[in-house]
Parts: C-alpha cells; sequence; structure tokens
C-alpha cells in the first residue's frame, strides 16, 4: 500500500483477548500514530467497539471496512462451547491461562453474546462510513474446515469455514469473497504452512495482498 501513496498505520492487539481489552490497545495504536490525520480503518469488532464506546480523542476516522467479521457471532462457536459444556470449561480456561493463552474472546463470538450483547451496546457511530464484505468456501474432503463449515452451513448458510456470510454483513456490503476461506483472508503465506495446507486438499485461489490493496484504493480519500 506504501508503493502505491497510501500511509500505512499497523497496529498489533492481543490474539484472543476480550473485544473490549484489543479495542484498548487498537485505540491507544492509532491514536498515537495517527497524529490527528484522517484515516481509515480495516479491522473487525474491536475496531466497532473502539468507535462506538471509547471514541478515541485525537482522531479522525472516516470509514471501517470489515473483513468475514462475525458480526452476529458464528454457529460453530456456539457448537464448540456445547461440546465442551459448563464442567470442563472453567479446566480448559485454567490450562490455557497457564499457557499465557487469553480466553476472553471465545464466548464473545457466540450467536446469543453478539446478537443480545454487543450489538445492542455498540451503535455504530455517526460520520463513520462502514463497509464490508462475507466470503464463502466449499472445503475439500481433508480440509481443516470440513467439520466447521458444516455446522456453519446447516445454521447459517454460506460461509468461509468459520464466519458465515450472513454474519459479516454489517454496513454497506461490498459482496462476497467466493472460493476463499477464513485463512485466505487472513493471508497465511508462510511456505511451510502452506505446503501442508494444500497436502490436505486445499489451494490457493486468492491474492490477500491484492485484495487489501483495492480496498486501501477505495477507501483512500
Amino acid at each position: 500500500m506504501s508503493k502505491n501513496g497510501i500511509e500505512v498505520i499497523t497496529t498489533h492487539v492481543p490474539a484472543s483477548s476480550s473485544i473490549e481489552e484489543r479495542a484498548a490497545k487498537l485505540s491507544l495504536d492509532i491514536e498515537s500514530k495517527a497524529g490527528g490525520k484522517s484515516v481509515n480503518i480495516i479491522a473487525g469488532l474491536d475496531s466497532r467497539y473502539m468507535l462506538s464506546r471509547l471514541k478515541p480523542p485525537n482522531v479522525d476516522v472516516k470509514s471501517l471496512t470489515t473483513i468475514a467479521s462475525p458480526h452476529r457471532g458464528s454457529a460453530f462457536a456456539d457448537y464448540v462451547f456445547e461440546q465442551i459444556g459448563p464442567t470442563y470449561l472453567p479446566r480448559i480456561y485454567e490450562a490455557l491461562g497457564r499457557l499465557r493463552i487469553q480466553t476472553g474472546a471465545f464466548r464473545q463470538l457466540t450467536r446469543r453474546y453478539m446478537n443480545e450483547d454487543f450489538n445492542p451496546n455498540t451503535p455504530d457511530r455517526e460520520g463513520v462510513r462502514y463497509f464490508s464484505y462475507g466470503a464463502s468456501v466449499e472445503p475439500a474432503v481433508y480440509s481443516a474446515f470440513r467439520q466447521s463449515h458444516r455446522i456453519v452451513s446447516g445454521e447459517e448458510g454460506a460461509n468461509d469455514g468459520l464466519v458465515s456470510v450472513t454474519s459479516s454483513k454489517w454496513g454497506d456490503y461490498k459482496g462476497t469473497l467466493v472460493n476463499v476461506s477464513h485463512l485466505d483472508l487472513i493471508n497465511w503465506t508462510n511456505r511451510l504452512r502452506w505446503i501442508a495446507w494444500e497436502m490436505t486438499g486445499n489451494k490457493r485461489n486468492f491474492n490477500a495482498i491484492a485484495f487489501y490493496l483495492d480496498i486501501g484504493g477505495m477507501n483512500n480519500f
């Protein structure tokens, strides 16, 4: 993007922390790096929370574009919690905590949380344009997404292996990326990982970098 004349600000948020924790870190990063300039954000639920609830000063956000974000939760998250059950869940959280893995985000991916808690309390911020994209894929027989895709498909329809097209829609929906999985969207480009991924029946048919460049060009006003 920088080579195309677009100034890029990168931020780093804890991967599996709660939306609130991620939003707080995102807010600090953008506030310190934007320097009062107008920005267009490509991110997810943490950005929605930041814009609606935190409203960082000295940050003029023109737009937010989300890519396959679970705005209405995911049926697969519901399934995982149902399978684990209330007896074993605390033990799993404790084990993850010992590994220093944050767990705040997990339950926030359920449909109940998103529809009954997050969305009603996180209205869009006036003056910010909201765009979104979804993705759908038909996973190969040996794909790691085979089971999750089946679960989400049965409850919500077309999906990228984790998030449905329906759940991805927020604001001005720009379209569905076809034959694109959730891992494609995050540009899982490590060579060894892709070799292993392709050995399980998956193919690279999506250029994530070009896609994000297109979004950057669209929002560079």
